[in-house]
């Protein structure tokens, strides 16, 4: 898992630009705020559950596959930092 792209990035460059919208246009169809959207398309904000409902209900792909890109992309962060010492929870 490494360098996983910010799904904001997937849907700015795959989604939005393909469809020759702007971010205004495509926040009003997704109902959310201009700011909001824009945080989310340039990474300082993730996929919610409620926007990636609202992206399958648009027709963007679906939303377990928006969280999953989410997630694929936070644990991708986790896994590059350093962890503390952990000790094994199974039985010795």
């Amino acid at each position: 898992m490494k360098n996983h792209p910010h799904p904001g990035e997937i849907l700015r460059e795959d989604v939005i630009a393909a469809l020759n919208m702007d971010v205004t246009e495509a926040a009003r169809r997704l109902s959310m705020s201009r700011p909001a959207f824009s945080r989310v398309l340039n990474g300082r904000a993730g996929i919610s559950p409620d926007l990636a409902v609202r992206l399958e209900l648009a027709g963007v792909g679906t939303a377990r596959v928006w969280m999953l890109l989410q997630a694929n992309y936070e644990l991708s962060l986790a896994m590059a930092r350093k962890q503390p010492t952990v000790i094994t929870l199974s039985a010795a």
